[in-house]
């Protein structure tokens, strides 16, 4: 079953079945006697299966979540999260600035990882990171804060979207973050487009209402344009917003809805967007890729963790196909050297750890890979970032 998106069809389509070639379910992770102040690398050589984890403690309470990978110059990947306490990790006894940025490496295609470092750590709780890698060498990793009331009041305040940068592939990273956008969030990577401007998906709420939005530069990051709101046609848009060049010279953006989620097209680069519309089905935080063949990529929380692909650039969406029976999401992508893709999510709940699992997609639908490391391939130090000034 195909999901259109064409505004002039019906809502469904029969077309190609998906074909899936599924790996046998994995054990739930056992996190039983982990030492929650001691990071460990972790090893797909130990314990060969259909997903590996990441990180399962990163050293700030055992709470991970909200991965983004990325290639980087050198070849190896960078895996950055969240690292707290819980879902919400305000300053505390425990935690005195709160959660965290964190991040692992792997020198080996993700099949091992290394022991967690920290990226980031600001007064307050950093959390949702993205990274990239900038086609000069720059690393530019974007995040939002969250700041306790005042006390005796329960809840938080949001202090926006931010933007810390690395010049020497990592190793340091900004001292001083540099706000990207005030009143709004982020939760996906900075996507560079085919003119050269970079671009960020972000999104607001006001009241009863939200919606998506995006960000423009055209200096690199050095500076970003006043939020360009993305209509939500009068729907609550949560949206979570990402966004993919299409090859017609479109942008397509994914956005997060109340119940089922949304989609819009910019014919003009950005600067204007068509009025939401509905995908049909729900999806939280989607993360867009451009798979070998043009195939398209969107990865979601909901139901469990899922994708759809598309093979005629987002105008139709196969049915979903499961990742994993784990709830956490908040899914990132990126292609591997042999052209399978390698994906990273969360698990949620207590102890929620980073997973990842490796796949092929072809247009006949998502073929399920393991992840083997290659022979006498050892698990990679970690660069220890040193905060600059």
């Amino acid at each position: 079953m195909w999901i259109r998106t064409k505004r002039d069809c019906a809502t469904w389509l029969v077309g190609l079945w998906c074909a899936v070639v599924s790996a046998p379910a994995a054990a739930e992770p056992n996190t039983a006697g982990v030492d929650p102040s001691a990071a460990q690398a972790t090893s797909a050589a130990a314990h060969p299966r259909a997903w590996v984890h990441v990180c399962t403690d990163a050293g700030a309470g055992a709470y991970e979540a909200f991965p983004d990978v990325c290639r980087m110059t050198d070849g190896r990947l960078m895996c950055v999260f969240y690292a707290g306490y819980g879902h919400v990790a305000m300053p505390s006894a425990q935690l005195p600035q709160g959660g965290r940025i964190s991040y692992c490496i792997s020198a080996d295609e993700g099949c091992s990882w290394s022991a967690a470092s920290t990226l980031y750590d600001g007064p307050y709780d950093d959390r949702d990171p993205s990274v990239v890698e900038l086609a000069d060498g720059r690393m530019l990793c974007n995040f939002f804060t969250l700041q306790p009331k005042p006390a005796g009041q329960p809840g938080w305040i949001g202090l926006g979207a931010w933007l810390v940068t690395s010049r020497d592939g990592g190793m340091t990273w900004d001292r001083q973050p540099q706000q990207i956008a005030a009143g709004y969030y982020c939760s996906a990577p900075i996507r560079p487009l085919p003119d050269g401007r970079l671009m960020l998906g972000l999104y607001k709420e006001s009241g009863e209402t939200a919606c998506g939005a995006v960000t423009i530069s055209t200096d690199g990051g050095s500076s970003w344009c006043q939020p360009i709101d993305i209509p939500n046609g009068g729907k609550r848009l949560d949206a979570e917003t990402d966004v993919i060049a299409l090859n017609n010279g479109s942008l397509f953006a994914a956005l997060r809805g109340h119940d089922i989620s949304a989609w819009s097209i910019s014919k003009d680069g950005g600067t204007s967007w068509s009025v939401a519309e509905l995908f049909g089905f729900p999806g939280h935080c989607h993360y867009l890729l451009r798979a070998p063949g043009d195939i398209i990529l969107m990865a979601h929380r909901l139901p469990n963790t899922s994708l759809h692909f598309s093979l005629d650039e987002c105008q139709t969406w196969s049915d979903p196909v499961e990742v994993d029976s784990v709830i956490g999401a908040y899914p990132s992508m990126v292609t591997l050297k042999d052209g399978s893709i390698l994906i990273v999510y969360y698990e949620e709940g207590s102890g929620s750890s980073i997973r990842a699992r490796r796949f092929r997609a072809t247009r006949q639908g998502i073929q399920w890979l393991t992840l083997e490391p290659p022979a006498a391939a050892a698990p990679p130090d970690a660069p220890q970032p040193s905060a600059r000034g």
